[in-house]
């Protein structure tokens, strides 16, 4: 199974009777980039420390290839973590981290490092108790891309970062995977997962819901589709899949799930004038999982 980089198997996490984590699996192969979605409390936190070994499971296993994750020693010298709070020696330059982390990890692209140092705009000659929450986390960020680990555990990663260093931080993530790196990414950046993960998991309330594709995810839920029209209007009362028909001033908006053909095949008979189609955003589709409104 060297080709699955993380691998949780009916894990389970409980404190007395309340499970925090239950029953989850997932895998995740090289090279892909899996984003991790849940609320606050919805033991995001817990399922990453059972993956890294930090926290013992209940029941279930989780491996990092094939290294059983409660080996941490073992386990960890295939990965690079990244915490949602980095935390840094005060007295130790940011420099002076970059090569600690270097000295004990798997290894390190040192020219890549550099070009990460530039692009990230950190000042490695700065004592750690100097930096911004921002800056301790680019020092983390810089480490964990620079590394050669074939695994990157992502917590809230891009936390204290500006739109401009997000994106330096989305291209990263591109950049790992294409050099076959696989990221486990938890955030709670919707736009960030969407602009970069190839698959997506929504955990509610310590269960595992979902594990799909953003585009699989869309075609589960429901567009929203607008159409114009002259003359009558159309006779969509029935049709499979249309729910939630409003009457616009010079048409319809209605909600579509599953194939359009029914739709189109009750609109054939309109003289239709316009026709857009809206998928549902990520954020929307978390929202419908959570049972909450989406916002229009």
């Amino acid at each position: 199974m060297d080709d699955i980089a993380l691998r949780a198997v009916h894990l389970t996490k409980r404190y007395g009777r309340s499970a925090v984590v239950d029953d989850l699996t997932l895998e995740v192969p090289a090279g892909q980039v899996f984003g991790f979605l849940g609320p606050n409390g919805a033991g995001k936190s817990t399922t990453i420390r059972m993956l890294l070994g930090l926290a013992r499971p209940s029941s279930g296993q989780a491996f990092v290839f094939d290294v059983d994750a409660a080996d941490a020693r073992r386990a960890h010298t295939r990965l690079a973590y990244v915490p949602a709070d980095v935390a840094l020696w005060p007295q130790l330059t940011g420099g002076e981290h970059l090569e600690l982390f270097a000295a004990t990890g798997p290894g390190i692209d040192r020219v890549y490092r550099d070009e990460l140092i530039d692009r990230f705009q950190l000042d490695p000659s700065k004592p750690g108790r100097t930096y911004s929450t921002g800056n301790r986390q680019k020092v983390a960020l810089v480490a964990a891309f620079a590394t050669r680990a074939p695994l990157l555990v992502l917590d809230e990663p891009t936390s204290g970062l500006d739109p401009l260093m997000e994106r330096e931080f989305r291209t990263a993530v591109t950049a790992a995977r294409e050099r076959g790196q696989a990221v486990f990414l938890s955030s709670h950046q919707l736009a960030e997962v969407e602009a970069v993960c190839d698959r997506i998991g929504i955990l509610r309330a310590g269960r595992l819901v979902e594990v799909a594709t953003v585009t699989q995810l869309r075609a589960l839920h429901r567009a929203e589709v607008t159409v114009t029209f002259t003359g009558p209007p159309p006779q969509l009362d029935g049709t499979p899949g249309v729910g939630a028909v409003e009457t616009t001033g010079d048409g319809l908006r209605f909600a579509l799930t599953g194939p359009p053909g029914p739709a189109l095949q009750a609109l054939a008979g309109t003289q239709v004038t316009t026709l857009s189609v809206r998928e549902p955003s990520l954020a929307e589709i978390f929202l419908d999982y959570y049972g909450e409104p989406a916002p229009r």
